[in-house]
């Protein structure tokens, strides 16, 4: 009965107090398994939220806006032979214990407060929180502009979630774009959504202030990866990443070339990249006498506004719209990396995929009935059971070790070593062959500045890499080729080059 203010003050304080004890029990308690330990943190966050609650009311109690603690206070002072306030009081008890002669006080149960078992909602994917769900975000990205190009095959699941935060490879003009950075907005609130669920004694907001304090200045000084120009692009006419054209005269020598290095080219200075060899050729000539700024607007990618055109407002609008892509990038890219957060999940959100891979459709359908008809208990056994595995052998499907016959079949014994991805290991054939076309490879190859194509399969020495990529560059090479220009005639008057001519001759044809 919280009548008067003083009254509720005091049911507040033991009401709090009531809380503090259970929250100290709960944690005296051994868990057993991932589920029993989110179980706990949820239970104890649901506590925590009522005591900040019932503080509110008390803070607002304590600051007496209305003057009614001090009245109350007040009403307490008797005069001496004043006892009329004491009587009215009383009076007030009994009507109200008169009209509620049942109600009868009992001692709370902290033992079912502390074991309630909390509605924590996960996905079949998701797996009571171990692993993330990116399928919806998935498709988003391969059905969008920036997800892939014509050229390029969309990528597999598995390898959008190990480089999910590899934004460099999207192109600048669609990394400014509202698609993409609503794309972000659904995937960082995702992830925030997740990490809410999976740590509820956690806090997000410590972090992103601290975040965004140094993301400020770091974006005006251009400190940002991959927004060193505080979101101006890669300015048409900037010559400092452009292809030197002081040394091609025609667009038959700028043809030699090559398709893959014209498109760089053009890339790098804003403007279109498709088109035949010829035509990318044409187009990347005329800038070696007419400045970029000045080249008609028709030869630009879309999305690129050349220098000479950016009023002050369109400029301004996208700084505005590169700093929010770059900030989004930078929360997501510190969720999924820092192991604090959310780092080791999506490492085991990857050795789940590669371990779904092995499975039919029946067992995973299994593991799925079983894993949510599965109590507490069992759970927790199957997590801690000790695994006798002297061998290191690799875990199957089902968390036990794959049999010896199976790991010698596969090849598992043989060990391969790559340099170029700072010394790594892989074990099989099979992951050997896979890393090359993995991010990890991918981006050890571009910092040496060597394009990851077929030509490179199988190389794992990074000098053995500089050798093949110096004798591609000096084969490509514009000039005279003996073995192409010199010209041999046999006896019947027939004209061949030196190498058909001295490939018959070696035939005995001629």
């Amino acid at each position: 009965m919280a009548t008067t203010v003083l009254e509720q003050t005091r049911a507040g304080h033991e009401e709090a107090e009531h809380l503090e004890r259970l929250i100290v029990k709960d944690f005296r308690y051994e868990l057993k398994g991932h589920k029993e330990r989110l179980q706990q943190s949820h239970r104890v966050r649901n506590m925590l939220d009522i005591m900040q609650e019932r503080a509110k009311k008390l803070g607002d109690i304590y600051q007496d806006e209305d003057d009614s603690r001090k009245d109350d206070i007040a009403s307490l002072k008797i005069d001496q032979g004043d006892f009329k306030v004491f009587y009215d009081r009383v009076r007030d008890l009994k009507d109200y214990y008169r009209n509620r002669p049942i109600e009868v006080t009992e001692a709370e149960n902290d033992e079912l407060a502390s074991r309630e078992e909390p509605r924590v909602e996960f996905s079949g994917e998701e797996g009571q929180g171990r692993f993330l769900d990116l399928h919806e975000h998935y498709h988003t990205f391969i059905n969008s502009k920036f997800g892939h190009s014509k050229e390029e095959a969309p990528k597999e699941y598995q390898d959008y979630v190990t480089s999910v935060t590899d934004f460099s490879q999207i192109p600048r003009q669609h990394r400014i774009s509202r698609p993409y950075r609503e794309y972000l907005q659904g995937l960082l609130g995702y992830l925030e959504q997740f990490y809410e669920r999976t740590n509820p004694l956690g806090s997000l907001t410590k972090v992103y202030n601290k975040l965004e304090g140094e993301f400020e200045s770091a974006f005006e000084e251009g400190q940002v990866a991959g927004w060193e120009d505080r979101g101006g692009g890669k300015l048409p006419g900037d010559q400092g990443n452009a292809m030197d054209l002081q040394a091609f005269d025609t667009v038959d020598e700028l043809e030699s070339l090559g398709a893959d290095a014209l498109k760089a080219a053009l890339t790098k200075l804003g403007l279109k990249c498709g088109g035949t060899l010829r035509q990318r050729a044409e187009r990347l000539i005329l800038t070696k006498t007419t400045p970029v700024e000045k080249l008609d607007r028709k030869l630009f990618a879309k999305g690129v506004v050349p220098a000479a055109a950016r009023d002050s407002e369109q400029a301004s609008k996208q700084k505005a719209a590169a700093k929010e892509a770059a900030l989004l990038e930078c929360k997501t890219r510190l969720l999924l990396q820092d192991k604090d957060l959310l780092g080791k999940v999506v490492t085991d959100t990857v050795g789940n995929i590669e371990k779904k891979q092995a499975r039919t459709y029946e067992e995973l359908q299994a593991e799925q009935m079983e894993a949510e008809e599965e109590a507490a208990a069992s759970d927790s056994d199957e997590e801690d059971d000790f695994i006798y595995n002297p061998l290191k052998l690799p875990l199957g499907w089902d968390g036990k070790p794959i049999p010896y016959w199976l790991y010698k079949l596969h090849g598992l014994n043989q060990e391969f070593q790559c340099e170029i991805c700072g010394g790594a290991t892989y074990w099989g054939r099979r992951a050997f062959e896979r890393h090359f076309r993995e991010y990890r490879h991918q981006a050890s190859m571009r910092v040496l500045g060597i394009p990851n194509t077929k030509n490179f399969y199988e190389i794992t020495k990074v000098a053995d890499a500089q050798k093949l990529w110096k004798n591609i560059q000096d084969r490509e090479k514009p000039g005279h080729k003996i073995e192409v220009d010199e010209e041999y005639e046999d006896a019947e008057g027939n004209v061949y080059n030196r190498k058909t001519y001295e490939d018959l001759r070696r035939q005995g044809l001629i």
